[in-house]
C-alpha cells in the first residue's frame, strides 16, 4: 500500500464512522443510554470499518476542504434522520405505558426511564425495558445493523439528505410509532371506557356509595390482571411494528 493513499482512506473512514456511528448511538437496543458510550462507540468503529470496503465505491472525496465539511455533515445529517425516526417508532412503548397507567389509574406512579433519564409512568418504563430485551434477544438489532448498510443503497452519499424525503420519513415515522401504541393499549383503552361506563351506571343506582373509593383498587386490580393477560399479544405487535419499520430499509 502507498502512503499517498493513506490520507483518502482516512477521509473515507471518517465519512462513514460520522453516519454509522451517529446511527448506532440511536438504534433501537444498541444505542440506549445505559449502555456504556464506549462500548457503543467501539461498536460503531468496528461496523464502519466493515462497511467501508462496500461503501467505499459510492463515496467520492471531495478536493476542497469546504466540499468535504460540506459532504461530512450530510453523512452526519443522514445518520441522525434515520436513528431519529427509528427511535420515535420505539417510542410507542412509552405511549402506550402512559396510556395504560391512565387507563389503570396509575398515572401518578412516575419513575425515571433509565434510556432516556426523564421521569415516565413506570408501566412505561416496564414495557420499554422488556421491549429492548425482546430486541436483543430475538436478533431485531441484527436487522437494524443491516439497515446502517443498506441506507448507503437508500441515501446515498452526495451532500445534504432532501427536505422532502426527511420530513416524509418523520411524519410516517411518527404516524407509524402513534398507531403502534395505540394498538398496544387497545385492551386498555377497551377496559377503562366499559371500567368507566360501569362505575357511572353504579353511581346512578347508588347515590350512597363512595364510588371513588371502590374503584381505584378495583381499576388497578383489574388492570393487572389484563396486564398479564395481554402482555404477550402486546409485545408481539410492538415487535412486528418494529421489525417492519426496520426491514424498510433492508429492502425486506
Amino acid at each position: 500500500m502507498q502512503i499517498a493513499i493513506l490520507p483518502q482512506i482516512g477521509a473515507l473512514f471518517v465519512l462513514v464512522f460520522a453516519r454509522v456511528g451517529t446511527l448506532v448511538m440511536l438504534m433501537p437496543g444498541i444505542g440506549e443510554r445505559f449502555i456504556f458510550s464506549r462500548a457503543r462507540l467501539s461498536l460503531a468503529f468496528f461496523i464502519a470499518l466493515m462497511i467501508l470496503p462496500m461503501a467505499r465505491p459510492s463515496l467520492q472525496i471531495p478536493e476542497t476542504l469546504p466540499a468535504l465539511a460540506t459532504l461530512l455533515i450530510g453523512e452526519l445529517l443522514i445518520g441522525l434522520v434515520i436513528g431519529v425516526c427509528a427511535r420515535l417508532v420505539m417510542a410507542a412503548l412509552q405511549t402506550a405505558g402512559t396510556i395504560v397507567a391512565q387507563s389503570m389509574g396509575l398515572g401518578f406512579a412516575m419513575t425515571v426511564d433509565p434510556t432516556g433519564g426523564n421521569q415516565n409512568p413506570s408501566i412505561g418504563n416496564f414495557l420499554t425495558m422488556l421491549g429492548i430485551t425482546l430486541i436483543l434477544t430475538s436478533d431485531l438489532h441484527h436487522i437494524a445493523i443491516a439497515a446502517i448498510h443498506e441506507s448507503y443503497r437508500l441515501l446515498p452519499p452526495g451532500g445534504a439528505p432532501d427536505l422532502t424525503d426527511v420530513m416524509t420519513l418523520a411524519v410516517r415515522s411518527t404516524a407509524q410509532g402513534f398507531a403502534l401504541a395505540v394498538q398496544i393499549a387497545a385492551p386498555f383503552i377497551v377496559f377503562g371506557l366499559l371500567f368507566n361506563l360501569g362505575l357511572g351506571v353504579l353511581a346512578r343506582m347508588m347515590p350512597q356509595l363512595q364510588v371513588f373509593f371502590l374503584a381505584v383498587p378495583a381499576s388497578i386490580f383489574g388492570g393487572m390482571l389484563m396486564l398479564l393477560v395481554v402482555l404477550g399479544v402486546m409485545m408481539s405487535v410492538f415487535m412486528n411494528g418494529l421489525g417492519v419499520f426496520l426491514r424498510q430499509f433492508t429492502g425486506g
